[in-house]
C-alpha cells in the first residue's frame, strides 16, 4: 500500500496565542483568525514486507532507519522527533517507508510542523482504518506537538491545514469552532504578500513566555490580551464586508500591541521591513506566529503589489508567493498489484 497525504500551512491574521488553553478562557468573545496558503507539507508512506522502519525528510535532508516498532519506540533521541512521535501514537503493525517533505523554511511561523503533523497523523490513520473525524485527528496532532515542543500548543494551526480556506476559529467555555469565512478570493489574493527574513525562530518558547505572564497575574498582558481580543472580533467583521481599509488599519494595531506583549517579536531588520513596505502601499504588517524572525505577512492595496514586492526584495527578505489554499488536508491511496 502507497499512502500519499498533503496539508496545506497557513498565514495568522489576528487573535494568535489566545488559542492557547486556558488563556481563552479569560477573554469572552476569543476568536483566532487565519487562512490557508498554497505551501503544502506532505507525507509518503508505503508498507513493506519485515518489520523496519525508513523514515527520510526531503526538507531537512535527514533520515533514519529503525529495525522495528519496538526499537524506535525505545528511541531516546530520535533524527526525525516529528514523524517518531506520529508513529509512537498510531504503532502501525508493518513495515514502512515514511517520507516527509515541506515548502515551508524553517521557523518560518506559517504552521508547517502543525501542518505536516495533519499531514502524517491522517495517512497513518488511512494506513490503521483508525477512521478518526477530522477533530479527533486536530486533537491528537495538537497533543502530540506539544510532546514534541514540550510546551502546551494552540488549537488555531490545525484548521487551516484540516480546511483550508479562511477561518474563524472561535474560542469558548463550550469548546472551539471553526467557521469558514466567505471571501473575494480573487480579489483578497491580489493583496496578500508574505515575505521570509531568514531567521528562524522558536514559536514555542516565545508562546509559553506570554502564557506564563497572563496565568502569573500580569495585567498589562491580560490587558493587551483584551485589546487583541477585540481587535480579533473587529477584524472578522471587517473581512467579512470585504473593508479592507479598515482590516488593514486593524492588522497594525493587533501588531502594535503583540509587540507590547512580548518585544523580542519583532527584530529591528522586522521593524525596517514594515516601515519600508507601508510608505510602498502596505495597508499592515504583522510578523506571523509567535515571531522574532520567519515570516512577515503584509495586506496591500491595489495597485501597490509590485511597489511593495520590490521594497521587501531590496531589503534582502525573501517573497514567498502565496495564495489562499481552498482545500484541506487530501489522502490518496493506491495499492500494489
Amino acid at each position: 500500500m502507497k499512502i500519499i497525504a498533503e496539508a496545506p500551512c497557513r498565514v495568522d491574521l489576528a487573535g494568535g496565542t489566545l488559542d492557547i488553553w486556558p488563556l481563552f478562557l479569560f477573554h469572552p468573545g476569543a476568536v483566532t483568525l487565519n487562512f490557508a496558503i498554497d505551501r503544502w507539507t506532505r507525507c509518503m508512506v508505503e508498507t513493506r514486507r519485515g518489520s523496519e522502519i525508513r523514515l527520510r525528510s526531503g526538507d531537512l535532508e535527514t533520515e533514519q532507519t529503525f529495525a522495528s516498532l519496538d526499537e524506535l519506540l525505545a528511541a531516546p533521541r530520535p533524527r526525525l522527533p516529528l514523524a517518531t512521535q506520529v508513529l509512537r501514537f498510531f504503532q502501525p503493525r508493518t513495515g514502512l517507508e515514511l517520507h516527509t517533505d515541506s515548502e515551508a523554511p524553517a521557523g518560518a511561523g506559517i504552521s508547517g510542523s502543525s501542518a505536516l503533523i495533519i499531514a502524517v497523523a491522517s495517512a497513518l490513520d488511512r494506513l490503521a482504518d483508525s477512521r478518526y473525524s477530522q477533530e479527533k485527528i486536530r486533537e491528537i496532532a495538537q497533543n502530540i506537538e506539544a510532546q514534541i515542543i514540550r510546551v502546551p500548543t494552540g488549537v488555531q494551526d490545525y484548521y487551516p491545514a484540516l480546511y483550508g480556506g479562511v477561518n474563524a476559529i472561535e474560542l469558548s467555555p463550550g469548546g472551539v469552532q471553526r467557521v469558514p469565512v466567505a471571501v473575494d478570493l480573487d480579489d483578497f489574493n491580489q493583496r496578500i504578500l508574505l515575505a521570509y527574513t531568514g531567521l528562524p525562530r522558536n514559536s514555542g518558547i516565545n508562546n509559553w513566555e506570554v502564557t506564563k505572564a497572563h496565568i502569573d497575574g500580569s495585567q498589562r498582558v491580560r490587558r493587551n490580551f483584551d485589546q487583541i481580543t477585540s481587535i480579533a472580533r473587529a477584524m472578522r467583521a471587517a473581512i467579512e464586508k470585504a473593508d479592507w481599509t479598515e482590516t488593514g488599519r486593524l492588522l497594525r494595531e493587533e501588531w502594535t500591541h503583540r509587540r507590547k506583549n512580548s518585544p523580542g517579536i519583532s527584530t529591528p531588520g522586522i521593524d525596517h521591513l514594515v516601515r519600508i513596505t507601508r510608505r510602498a502601499g502596505a495597508m499592515g504588517a504583522k510578523v506571523c506566529g509567535a515571531g522574532g524572525g520567519g515570516c512577515v505577512f503584509f495586506l496591500v492595496e491595489r495597485g501597490a503589489r509590485e511597489r511593495v514586492l520590490r521594497a521587501i526584495e531590496e531589503s534582502g527578505a525573501e517573497i514567498l508567493p502565496i495564495k489562499v489554499a481552498t482545500r484541506g488536508v487530501t489522502v490518496r491511496v493506491t495499492r500494489k498489484t
